[in-house]
């Protein structure tokens, strides 16, 4: 039996963009649902963050989610289990109030919700389901960890020593340690895919910020008989990022037509011809594209206590660690990147509407 592995999926993201909702629904148009149907697969397992708001949802953005996937579901006969995501909850210390619940009620025929730890058996295999661990579940959850009798464990993990975005590991949260004697532990949460010793983070179906650029999105596909996991690549991008260096690239007559319909940014590293420059950036602008960005330098943000020359300017997220590290302070650096970076991406999902 072979079963499709979905997380962080993240219905509504970015104030209910339809720029991020048509992404989702070509993903799932051009790319999901034909490989399950040319597969023979009609079974979901999905490890939480469905919707990105734990408060609301837009009404136009829920209507757009079930025509684009749940009523596949019904149309295919397929049916989803999931388990909640840490966006999935109302609030931040207990599961009990969740959108699942009161959002796919009318699906229940095709969607199972995992609101505790359960084990699946799943053609034979044993496999865990461990929603999002909160301090009203914290001693049940840990519990189930050390006792629950499954091979594969599907979860939304806040590990220590991953990667939150890529190059940048995780500080806080909860050991490895404890998950190591199952045989596969797979999680949502963290949107960049990596692996350690037998956890995996599947990292994000589609692109979202821009942290996301140039990071290859993948679903997976778990062949319950062999244990194997088969990455299956999402081809369509939403993010273009262009190191300009002008002493390397001739941007005269450069083919820009990959640019079409993303989110661009220009970084500096050299620019030499200011004509070149203001023309490729013309030449941009005139295309189809949501938005261009120009990194060039932030010499305006720096104060006497920071090393200019340790700033990043590639990546908002880097360029905030990178700002963090060269400034002269005694008080605790990593707290402060995952105050910043948190705060970072309340913004992002409240910027475009």
């Amino acid at each position: 039996m072979k079963v499709a592995v979905l997380n962080d999926t993240h219905a509504g993201i970015r104030n209910s963009s339809d720029i991020f909702t048509d992404n989702a629904d070509k993903f799932y148009s051009e790319i999901f649902f034909p490989y399950l149907i040319e597969n023979n697969i009609n079974r979901i397992v999905h490890l939480g963050d469905v919707f990105d708001n734990r408060k609301f949802i837009n009404f136009k953005s829920l209507h757009r989610y079930r025509k684009s996937f749940l009523s596949k579901l019904r149309e295919h006969n397929i049916h989803m289990n999931v388990i909640l995501g840490n966006h999935d909850t109302f609030f931040k210390n207990t599961n009990e109030l969740n959108s699942l619940k009161e959002l796919l009620g009318h699906y229940m025929n095709e969607v199972t919700i995992h609101t505790e730890p359960e084990v699946l058996n799943l053609d034979g295999l044993q496999f865990g389901m461990l929603p999002w661990v909160c301090p009203e579940n914290h001693d049940r959850s840990m519990e189930f960890i050390r006792t629950a009798k499954c091979d594969i464990l599907g979860s939304h993990l806040e590990l220590s020593g991953f990667e939150m975005m890529r190059g940048i590991k995780n500080t806080h949260g909860m050991s490895p340690d404890h998950f190591k004697r199952f045989e596969m532990v797979l999680s949502g949460h963290y949107h960049v895919k990596s692996s350690m010793e037998n956890i995996t983070y599947l990292g994000s179906q589609m692109e979202f910020f821009w942290s996301d650029a140039h990071d290859d999105k993948f679903f997976h596909v778990l062949d319950t008989d062999t244990r194997e996991l088969t990455p299956i690549r999402n081809p369509h991008r939403l993010f273009e990022k262009i190191l300009y260096d002008d002493t390397k690239t001739d941007y005269t007559d450069m083919d820009i037509s990959f640019v079409d319909n993303k989110f661009v940014k220009i970084v500096v590293i050299n620019k030499s011809d200011l004509f070149t420059f203001d023309r490729f950036v013309d030449r941009i602008q005139d295309r189809a594209i949501h938005e261009l960005k120009i990194a060039e330098n932030f010499n305006e943000f720096l104060g006497e206590n920071v090393d200019d020359e340790s700033i990043s300017v590639e990546d908002t997220s880097q360029l905030l660690d990178s700002y963090v590290d060269a400034v002269e302070t005694e008080l605790d650096k990593d707290k402060l990147k995952n105050k910043l970076r948190n705060l970072l991406t309340e913004a992002q999902a409240l910027e475009i509407a």
